[in-house]
């Protein structure tokens, strides 16, 4: 079971996981944080080697999952409720907090399936946004996410937890916009960009065909140096006011008509 009761909030390795609050400092020590019995356990099942995990036995209750990991030889500490407080980035957190090595993948370690279906997203900023597409991602399994010139970190804290820990599930890699653009045309994928300015009607377009459905900003949309070489530009009409959905919302259209598509055959 967990070893002595860490009750100082100036414990090394509490002052260490906030220290991991930093994406310099996750990259340094080649850590993770990820919080919560959900996003911990599809970690473990995707794979993830966790180094360590701390529990705060007052809000944690599941103590014959607890008792597995210790028969696994992972290393466990006890903190007290103002320590895990301390260390816990969420609100009514279920006092479960675990360090992880990461996965870098590079575009040569995706696994394309007979009739690939990708994402791709150009200079996604914000990690709240990155971790809803890759839950949508992951709820219609696509063989990757291929994030360009990112703006954020693949495993920031947020992103984690707005895709429920399906970060863990759906392979992810980060490069240039030239690198995936050379990658998918090797592969014979299709670009399909999404854009403001197009004439075709996502539901008009042929995605039944090996694809990679491209998004960009919310603020700025796609780069010419996708619309001006993708095999088809989309759009989804807007019927009211708004001129744009979230990036996630998107995704999910988009996606699912991708799958509509190919399962009417």
């Amino acid at each position: 079971m967990p070893n002595n009761l860490i009750t100082s909030k100036n414990n090394p390795r509490i002052k260490n996981i906030v220290k991991l609050t930093k994406a310099s400092e996750r990259q340094h020590q080649n850590l993770i944080v990820v919080e919560g019995y959900r996003e911990i356990d599809r970690a473990i099942r995707s794979g993830f080697h966790l180094t360590e995990l701390f529990v705060c036995n007052e809000l944690f209750h599941n103590h014959i999952w607890l008792h597995q990991l210790v028969n696994e030889n992972i290393v466990i500490e006890e903190v007290s409720p103002d320590v895990f407080a301390k260390i816990a980035y969420r609100e009514q957190s279920d006092g479960l907090l675990g360090l992880f090595e990461p996965k870098r993948l590079s575009l040569s370690d995706i696994s394309l399936k007979e009739n690939p279906l990708l994402i791709v997203l150009e200079s996604v900023e914000k990690p709240g946004n990155l971790g809803a597409v890759l839950r949508t991602a992951d709820a219609a399994a696509v063989d990757a996410v291929i994030i360009c010139d990112p703006k954020t970190d693949i495993y920031n804290p947020n992103t984690i937890r707005s895709s429920l820990g399906c970060v863990f599930a759906v392979g992810t890699v980060s490069c240039s916009s030239q690198e995936a653009i050379s990658w998918l045309r090797k592969n014979d994928i299709s670009i399909i960009a999404t854009s403001l300015e197009a004439s075709i009607p996502y539901t008009q377009s042929n995605l039944k065909g090996p694809a990679a459905i491209v998004m960009g900003t919310e603020a700025t949309g796609l780069s010419k140096q996708w619309t001006t070489i993708a095999h088809q530009n989309i759009i989804i009409p807007m019927r009211g006011i708004s001129d744009s959905l979230n990036i996630s919302v998107s995704a999910a259209i988009v996606l699912f008509e991708a799958l509509r598509q190919r399962e009417s055959d």
